[in-house]
């Protein structure tokens, strides 16, 4: 398997001259998730000198664009209502033609819809180098959506996952092994440097000072748990009446070409806590942006996914060293250390759940132990600076190499 630390070994090749390198990255909107988020933080701190970068999307909205506008970087947008017909089509040569006008030489696309609108075209333009990224495990997925991806993907030069979970699940399609990097997320250590009190965050959201609170951040989506984790709550109340549990997200949907919020489910969420007798114990926050003040505030942060990547709400909760409690499902275990930084249960299981919050909230010791050994592993493992040094290593090592087949054919 070739991975970024192989690509970094390359770096000093240099990129055959001075101009910086024309980078073009590709989304299909920019709603608050995972992937836009980690994207942004690269962006970022990418060296600006040596990558000279631009944006393309499927749909020029959300409510993280302001955030993407405000870094001064060209954002072109190729709207599509869907990936199929002669709009579409159309819309893929207006895009090849953009990478061939801008001289685009590293085109790199995020997560299905942006890599199957993108790599045909990228490849039709002629880009020295298309790179895929695949973030989840297909969980989201139809078959024939994952064959079709699969498909497109052997025309990238490679495949960028972020967590070893995701490799061996695209090894199990029937990916090359030799085409895939892994690149783990990274977060700003720095957004997270002491547990400051956020006086703010208690009265806004109505929580006494002296209640616990169980946070879960992810965006609403069956396949996160979230009934799971109403489910336990309403288990842990029983010896813990004083806990607070907030719920901190939205849902998207995708309809005739546009992304908006779910809110028939997140009904449904609130008639089961209401259905089980939480009442005020559970928090429905909604879309949030400060989640280091959230975390500042936790007494433990949980994650019941039935599948995941390699989560940046469980990075951020050890950034912020707070304990964690995650299914051990997907990327989870590359984080989360079973009893030695949080604790990993069985998926779909609130029993499980609400007894490892049990087991921290009545250990003031434990949680303290987990919560140290959770930042010291961030740091260590998950940095925000090692995750951009390694994309920029993959960029310059695979223009090296295309420049070099070049040259010899």
């Amino acid at each position: 398997m070739r991975t970024h630390a192989a690509a970094a070994s390359l770096i000093d090749l240099g990129t055959g001259g001075p101009e910086p390198i024309r980078l073009l990255k590709v989304m299909t909107t920019y709603f608050h998730g995972g992937t836009e988020g980690q994207v942004l933080n690269l962006v970022r701190h990418l060296d600006r000198q040596a990558f000279n970068l631009q944006f393309a999307c499927l749909r020029k909205g959300g409510d993280m664009l302001d955030e993407f506008e405000k870094l001064n970087i060209p954002i072109s947008e190729f709207r599509i209502r869907n990936l199929y017909g002669p709009r579409t089509f159309l819309q893929q040569w207006r895009f090849a033609d953009h990478l061939r006008t801008q001289n685009i030489q590293i085109a790199h696309s995020y997560n299905f819809y942006a890599n199957i609108f993108a790599i045909p075209a990228a490849r039709m333009a002629r880009v020295p180098v298309v790179l895929a990224s695949i973030r989840d495990r297909g969980v989201y997925l139809t078959p024939n959506q994952k064959m079709t991806q699969k498909w497109v993907c052997r025309l990238a030069d490679r495949i960028l996952v972020n967590a070893e979970s995701i490799r061996e699940w695209l090894l199990e399609q029937g990916y090359q092994d030799s085409k895939i990097i892994v690149i783990k997320n990274g977060v700003d250590m720095s957004l997270y440097a002491g547990r400051t009190n956020s006086s703010h965050i208690r009265p806004e959201l109505g929580i006494p000072d002296s209640s616990p609170i169980v946070v879960m951040i992810a965006r609403l989506n069956p396949q996160k748990g979230v009934d799971d984790f109403i489910k336990a709550a309403s288990l842990l109340r029983l010896s813990h009446p004083d806990v607070r549990f907030l719920i901190v997200g939205a849902k998207l949907q995708f309809q005739e070409g546009v992304f908006s919020h779910d809110r028939e489910y997140l009904q449904e969420l609130k008639q089961l806590a209401a259905d089980l007798g939480m009442g005020e114990s559970v928090i429905f926050a909604g879309h949030r942006t400060d989640t280091p003040e959230i975390l500042a505030q936790a007494a433990i942060s949980v994650l019941p996914s039935h599948s995941e990547g390699l989560s940046n709400t469980l990075l951020e909760s050890m950034a912020a060293g707070v304990p964690t409690v995650a299914t051990n499902v997907g990327g989870n275990p590359e984080l989360v250390k079973d009893q030695v930084n949080g604790i990993l249960i069985p998926v779909k299981s609130p029993e499980h759940l609400a007894q490892a919050m049990r087991v921290i909230l009545d250990d003031s010791q434990l949680a303290q132990r987990f919560g140290r050994e959770a930042r010291i592993m961030a740091t260590e493992g998950f940095s925000l600076e090692k995750m951009t040094a390694d994309t920029q290593a993959l960029y310059r090592a695979e223009l090296v190499r295309t420049r070099r087949v070049a040259a010899r054919a």
